[in-house]
């Protein structure tokens, strides 16, 4: 051992401790206790506080609760796989550090290693990891809380990076890291973002493919094709449980096709295409913020303070309040109907991949140009119908998912991939001096022009006139507060556009230093890092800095009950729900947190139960709250607004026998039939559950009663007497893929009744109704995964042991 080598190490060594130092500095008020205050994560906490808690009791999982939308799965919100052991992987590799410190040092190691794998010098890796990074992308979800898909967006570099390695020769070690970072990604639960993750991918082995045509090398393509499915095999199968489960229930949320006709010209297999495209389409102008970040405003409600045309005009005008009235102005002036801050990926970042465009040849820049392109044409969604409506049409899974814009999450990568990949090879003299000087001189005078035209003349090519001021129109604002608006925006717009030139300026400046001899290769290296963080970081300070922390005492505070929430948990009825109306009730997961609540806040939530909202429940019609046994109501007051608390004596219980049945034809003539009846004395039933009905008797027995006994969100227990057989309606939302029903100890079949509930033929007699969630592709999948995820561990370790064997011989030999 004292003839190893370890020098080879060190600049990765300090690599680590480089990314581990700038993500703890960026996060430094985790340091001191605080949290960020996310307003996904609070809902979060808000959606999941029945799962935890039933988790925390009973060391079990629930699988489905009842604290959102009347009930829906809870593997679509928190459940833990302790058999995938990729839980254990992330831990090892992440140094357990805390979010969101995580996150950049997950995503800063990521592109490191893909750097590398791509024979990049390790210290202009670190400077290209820092491009990645530090996008304000990251920075924008995750002070939305949006932790998942920051989470999955680390694991994007190394996926390719291992995929890359094994078309590079290293087929065992890629395979390795393919796997790996596969099984990682998927256990973020992030499926949109492991999709785009795919495409790159896609185009990789399709110019792999074209390549190994040319060079007659086809069997050799298939053979490391074949190779890399065996881990990928096993990545699946580690997350197989929550990827079965996710895709069972899929054709049941509002991620599935709708079963009403209305619906048919809006709704693919998955989404409806204006609920895809409407909102989040980039604009074509917009994407100009990948180099300007204030292109088209900052975010949707942003103040620039005492410096604003705003708030001068407002002191002019004798305004009162002025500095408050000036604050959350809308400076974004885009199509898209919020946001939070721009996707600026860098001014010095777009400077190295144009040069890169100029300068590197060969198939890697194609991939890389033609991955860019198509996420920034896809990103802008309406605007460009003909290619996205054929994506949804015609390419399988995109129209599984919305916010189009989130696309531009490729070219965030392959942006700085490509720039990167340029200054590697330059460093290693593959091109003449004039191919290099040619590229930098066309590099400076397309984007260092282009850009100084906005910062001497913007009102020349952009209007400044956005939607929101249309709103502002509407709503009173006068013009002279409208124009002062647009004053502002235009101002923005110059000072960023100055602000990129000057960064293009310093880049394509040490760029010409550094060819002409004027510096060293390290002190270049060392400049280039520090332009692009120093660019990156302090735009990305706009979005995420201090004043998005909170103390773990002011974070815990916001979920303390109210006196009306105290009110109503004084009821000791175990199953009852409540509509909170001063909150947005069906955006909003904060009432979940206390109760079990009408509404909710979730992107699949049930298909059917979106169905009834959209008809009667947006229209708080009391019959269907009545049948969803709403018994509270918090209404604002008329004299102050403030919540009070209303009770509903009108709500119809957890269970309860019918005399009459309407059997429907279809989903179309179930929903419209919610209008015009009495859930108390009828239910509707599709005549596809015919067969599980029983004749109800001519002669009822009016003393017959079903109540429930004992409640947990995966388990409840009714008692039922009656002298004749019942019809029974349960005030529980139905859903077939792992609802299982027992008469007494037998298994008895139940079947959905009023478009959204579950109903049951119940026999004469004294007997318990226990209904247990038992999702076979939890249990089955778990045991699938606990094999995938011993299989991985076992590739890994021999992996790891060829390497250091490989890399001992070596050493062996040179000594």
């Amino acid at each position: 051992m004292k003839n190893i080598d370890f020098k080879p190490l060190i600049p990765h060594l300090l690599a680590i401790a480089i990314f581990f130092s700038v993500s703890l500095i960026y996060f430094y008020p985790v340091l001191q206790g605080k949290t960020l205050k996310q307003g996904d994560i609070i809902q979060f906490r808000g959606m999941a506080k029945e799962i935890v808690d039933f988790r925390e009791a009973t060391g079990e999982e629930a699988l489905w609760t009842n604290s959102m939308f009347g009930g829906m799965p809870a593997f679509q919100i928190s459940v833990m796989y302790y058999n995938n052991f990729a839980r254990y992987l992330d831990k090892i590799i992440s140094l357990n550090l805390p979010i969101p410190v995580k996150y950049l040092f997950l995503s800063l190691i990521g592109f490191y290693i893909l750097l590398l794998a791509f024979r990049v010098d390790p210290w202009l890796a670190v400077a290209g990891a820092l491009a990645f990074g530090f996008s304000t992308y990251f920075f924008i979800i995750e002070a939305a809380g949006h932790n998942t898909k920051a989470h999955a967006m680390t694991f994007m570099a190394p996926l390719i990076a291992g995929i890359v390695l094994s078309f590079r020769g290293k087929v065992m070690l890629g395979a390795s890291l393919t796997g790996l970072f596969l099984s990682l990604q998927l256990y973020t639960n992030h499926l949109q973002i492991t999709y785009y993750t795919l495409i790159v991918v896609v185009l990789f082995g399709l110019y792999e493919l074209v390549s190994s045509i040319r060079e007659k090398k086809v069997l050799e393509f298939l053979r490391i094709i074949g190779i890399l499915l065996l881990p990928v095999i096993l990545a699946v199968s580690m997350n197989i449980t929550n990827l079965w489960l996710t895709w069972e229930y899929s054709h049941y949320s509002t991620r599935g096709k709708s079963e009403l006709t209305h619906k048919q010209d809006i709704q693919t297999t998955g989404l409806d295409k204006s609920y895809i495209l409407d909102d989040y389409s980039y604009g074509i102008m917009e994407t100009m913020n990948l180099l300007i970040p204030d292109f088209k405003g900052r975010s949707s409600s942003y103040s620039r303070g005492r410096s604003s045309e705003v708030f001068r005009v407002l002191q002019q005008n004798g305004i009162p309040n002025a500095l408050a009235l000036s604050e959350n102005m809308p400076t974004y002036w885009g199509p898209q109907r919020y946001t939070a801050g721009p996707v600026y990926i860098g001014a010095t970042v777009i400077f190295l991949f144009i040069f890169g465009l100029f300068l590197v040849k060969g198939r890697m820049k194609w991939w890389l140009l033609s991955a860019t392109l198509l996420s920034v044409l896809l990103a802008w969604g309406k605007h460009l119908p003909w290619l996205s409506e054929f994506f949804i049409d015609y390419i399988p899974g995109y129209n599984k998912f919305r916010t189009v814009s989130m696309i531009l999450v490729i070219a965030e990568l392959t942006i700085p991939f490509l720039g990167i990949l340029a200054i590697s090879e330059m460093l290693k003299e593959k091109y003449s001096r004039a191919d290099v000087l040619r590229a930098l001189k066309y590099s400076i005078y397309s984007l260092g022009g282009l850009v100084l035209l906005f910062a001497v003349i913007p009102g020349a090519f952009v209007s400044f006139s956005g939607g929101f001021d249309n709103d502002m129109l509407a709503a009173g604002y006068p013009d002279f507060l409208i124009n002062a608006l647009q004053d502002d925006r235009q101002a923005m717009l110059r000072a960023d556009a100055l602000r990129s030139l000057i960064f293009i300026v310093l880049t394509g400046g040490i760029v010409l230093l550094f060819y002409y001899g004027k510096i060293r290769r390290v002190v270049f290296i060392a400049a280039l890092g520090l332009l692009i963080l120093t660019d990156l970081w302090v735009v990305s300070r706009r979005f995420l800095d201090s004043s998005n922390y909170v103390s773990k005492r002011e974070s815990q505070a916001f979920f303390q009950p109210s006196q009306i929430d105290l009110q109503i948990l004084e009821d000791e009825d175990p199953n009852y729900r409540v509509l909170n109306l001063t909150r947005s009730p069906f955006n909003d997961a904060v009432t979940s947190y206390h109760h079990k609540s009408i509404g909710g806040y979730h992107g699949a939530k049930m298909g059917r139960y979106q169905d009834v909202i959209e008809k009667y429940l947006g229209r708080f019609n009391l019959t269907i709250l009545n049948m969803l046994n709403t018994k509270y109501l918090i209404v604002p007051s008329e004299d102050s607004g403030l919540p009070i608390l209303q009770r509903n004596p009108e709500a119809m219980g957890n269970a309860w026998f019918v005399n009459s049945v309407r059997i429907v034809e279809n989903a179309d003539e179930e929903i419209a039939a919610l209008g015009e009846f009495d859930p108390q004395l009828e239910m509707i039933v599709d005549k596809r559950f015919r067969d599980l009905l029983i004749e109800v008797p001519e002669v009822t027995d009016s003393l017959a009663v079903i109540s429930l006994l004992s409640y947990q969100p995966n388990q409840l227990i009714y008692e039922s007497v009656s002298e004749t057989p019942q019809l029974a309606v349960f005030s529980e939302i139905y859903y077939s893929k792992g609802w299982e029903v027992y008469i007494s100890g037998e298994p008895a079949p139940h079947f959905r009744t009023n478009y959204i509930l579950r109903g049951m033929s119940i026999p004469e007699g004294s007997h318990t109704i226990e209904f247990k969630f038992k999702p076979r592709a939890y249990y089955n999948g778990e045991k699938v995964a606990l094999a995938g995820s011993l299989l991985m561990v076992l590739l890994l370790v021999g992996m790891f042991y060829l390497e250091v064997k490989e890399y001992l011989k070596k050493v062996s030999d040179e000594v």
